[in-house]
Formats: structure tokens, sequence, C-alpha cells
């Protein structure tokens, strides 16, 4: 690993909001903090459940829905027709998915509506509150710590990822959460079977084996894979000829989870395929991008303390997003530990941190992936005539990129020393 000009040990609360200014100001709001967090969920459950928000559950329609047909023999032929956004939309989950989901039906949806977002903000807490543990170790349980984990949190409910996630009532923020208490645990078997649960529910948290590699976790990427095969063992046990069906002919086809070139797919492929005007596939230009990427964040990586377990699976998770054929803006809950990683670990006191959080903090509040949708661009149709669209519409793979080459530059300088976890 990179040698530092400095090392920082978060358990003596080196990085954070630790100015005497800073603290003041957070016990001065610290009355108002929980109660701030109660009047945002209260805004945005009323906002979903109105109609009023852009979403209306429609993901978690299609959990449930989709789910009952489980036993059907007809689960990837279930289609959900919204008239009011004029889409149809197929379950497109693993089958495993789809066994958890299917006591959902059970449950009043207006109550599993209600339950799902408060749940989901919850969630979000825990994953702010490990977020900054991982970056600050036994600092994070300082008051005025715990004053900015909730306001981050209100923070986070309106940045773009979450906004849509609890408007469409999606499941990504427990997947994170999922994979930010497998990362913690010291038990292999335990990380590795909540990492392989979490990708037999929804592919993406798979590329968490990366992390288990970097960090020479060995037994815990096994257990990983073992847990995923037993997801799989479970789906082909109680519905063979679906999980046969996902595996042999749905595994892949990008085209049936949504239209690659729409710009809320903030991915390599989508980004390319709207420059290209065309979906590129598995055009060479899109896997020599990707693996240009991947050497990329390769080279962070190796810059970093061995111990900065934040920073690394922040990178991971960064590099899953632009691999993958399909990462829809609400995909994005990883960008808040990003944040958190670059204002409160040990990155944070060197130059470009900051600023990089700032950007980040700023494109994601406008939400500019979604600002672009309209029913063309929602269709997949090229981004046509302004340049300054197509430019916009990659903003979150070009700022990833850029992120990942700053740590890349700052960390090989010697001005980045990551903080050593305990």
């Amino acid at each position: 690993m990179g040698r530092m000009a400095q090392s920082v040990s978060p358990e003596r609360g080196a990085a954070g909001p630790g100015t005497g200014r800073t603290r003041r100001a957070l016990a001065a709001v610290a009355p108002w903090a929980w109660p701030l967090l109660a009047v945002s969920v209260l805004v945005r459950v009323a906002a979903t459940l109105s109609g009023g928000s852009l979403g209306r559950l429609l993901d978690l329609h299609v959990y449930v829905d989709g789910a009952a047909t489980t036993f059907s023999g007809n689960l990837y032929g279930f289609v959900l027709q919204d008239g009011a956004e004029g889409a149809a939309l197929p379950f497109t989950y693993p089958p495993f998915a789809a066994v958890l989901f299917y006591p959902l039906h059970l449950i009043p949806f207006t109550v599993l509506g209600v339950a799902w977002q408060v749940l989901s903000v919850a969630a979000l807490y825990a994953v702010v509150r490990i977020a900054l543990r991982m970056a600050m170790g036994d600092g994070a349980d300082a008051p005025h710590i715990r004053t900015a984990a909730v306001l981050w949190t209100v923070i986070g409910m309106w940045l773009e990822p979450m906004r849509v996630t609890i408007n469409f009532g999606q499941i990504n923020i427990f997947l994170v959460l999922l994979v930010m208490v497998a990362v913690q645990s010291r038990r292999s078997w335990c990380a590795g079977l909540l990492v392989g649960i979490a990708a037999g529910i929804k592919l993406t948290p798979a590329v968490t084996g990366l992390y288990f590699l970097a960090r020479r976790r060995w037994a815990a990427a096994a257990w990983s894979a073992v847990a995923f095969a037993g997801t799989v063992a479970v789906s082909f046990a109680l519905i063979g000829d679906e999980t046969r069906r996902y595996f042999e002919d749905l595994l892949g086809d990008a085209d049936r989870i949504g239209p690659v070139g729409a710009p809320i797919n903030q991915s390599l492929r989508g980004a390319l395929s709207r420059i290209a005007g065309h979906d590129l596939g598995d055009h060479w230009i899109v896997i020599g991008t990707i693996i240009v990427f991947a050497a990329l964040s390769f080279v962070a990586w190796r810059a970093l303390d061995r111990d900065d377990r934040l920073g690394t699976l922040i990178l991971v998770q960064l590099l899953g997003l632009l691999a993958s054929p399909i990462s829809w803006n609400h995909h994005w809950v990883w960008v808040l530990p990003m944040i958190i990683w670059l204002l409160h670990g040990a990155v944070s006191r060197f130059p470009g941190a900051r600023t990089l959080a700032v950007v980040w903090t700023v494109v994601m509040l406008v939400g500019v992936s979604s600002v672009l949708l309209n029913p063309r661009t929602a269709a997949g149709e090229v981004i046509g005539g302004s340049p300054a669209e197509v430019v916009l519409g990659t903003v979150d793979v070009a700022l990833t990129i850029v992120t990942v080459g700053w740590t890349a530059w700052a960390a090989r300088s010697g001005r980045v020393s990551p903080a050593r976890a305990g």
C-alpha cells in the first residue's frame, strides 16, 4: 500500500467536525435535530402516499404484486401496467427476492407503504452511523457527531438517490445497510452470509466480494459465494422453472430492466450510449472504458492505507455502479457514505476533498438526471439537439471518475492519510 506522510487514527477522532465553532453550532441545533428528521419523514410519506410525488411507490407495487405470482408459474411474465406513467414494469429481481417478498401481499398496501418508507429512513440513519464509525472510529460516539448523524440523515433523504428510493419504495437502502453491517462484522461467516443474501435479493451487492478480496478476507468472500449459491438452491427447490428461466434466459438482458439510454441510467454504458446516440451494448468502447476505470480504481485503492476500510468500500461500490449495464439514479445511495468519507474521514484535511463533497451534494440535491427525464428520454430516446443535455446526462459518471482520479492523485502525491481503523 501507499506510504503516507501522516497517519491519523479515527479512534482519536482526528477527522470530522471537530473545531470549537462547529461543535458549538451542532450543540445549538441538537434539540432540533430529531424533530427536523421527524418532520422530514412526515413530509416525504405524505407526499408519496398522496400521489403528489413522482413514483408513488411503483417499485414496491412491483415487489408486492409480482411476488404474489411467485408460485403461479408466471413470475417473469408479470408486468405492472402504470397508466399515469405509461410504463410497463416487469419483475426483474432474482427468484430468491420473489420468495422473500411473497408474504408482503398479505399486508394492506397503505400500511406496508408507510412502514416501508419509515424503515427506509431508519436504515439510512443506521448507514450514516456506520459510515461515521468507519471514518472516525470511537470519535463517532461524541455527542456532536451523533447530532451530525441525524442531520446527515435529513440531508440524505433529500439527495436524489434516497429521494427516488422513497418515492418508488425501492429496496436499495436496505441492501446498502446489509453490506455496511457485513463489512463491520469480524465474523467471516456472518459477513459473507449478509452479502450473499443481499446479492440473492438483487445482484448488485455481489460486487462487495471485491472488498473482501481487497481486505484479504478470503473466508468472508468464500462465505459470500456459498450464501449466494444457497439462495439459488432455495429458489430452485421452490420455483425451479422460474429460477431456470431467470438464470438461463433473462440474466444480463439490460433492455428488460429498462431503457439503457435514459438519463437516469448513470452507468458507463448508459453515458457512452447517450453520447453515441444509441445503445452501444457490449461494444469494445464500453468494455475498454470499464477496464480503464477499473485500473484507475485499483491505483486509487493501492494508494490508500490498507486500513482505510470505508475508502476501500466506496471505491468498490463506485466501480460496481459504473460497470453495471444499468445503474438507475436510485442505485446511487452510496453517494452519502462517500460524502461522509470526504468530509469526516482523514481525507477531509487535504485539498479538494471538501470541494468534491460540496459538488456531489449540490448535484444530488438538484437531481440532474431526474431533471432531464421526460417521456422521450424515459423511453431511452437520444437526448438530441443540445450538447449541454448530453454533458449533463453524464454528470454522475463524470464526477465518479473525477473523484476516483482525485483519490489516486492525492494519495500517491503523499497528501492523503486515510484513517486507520481498529
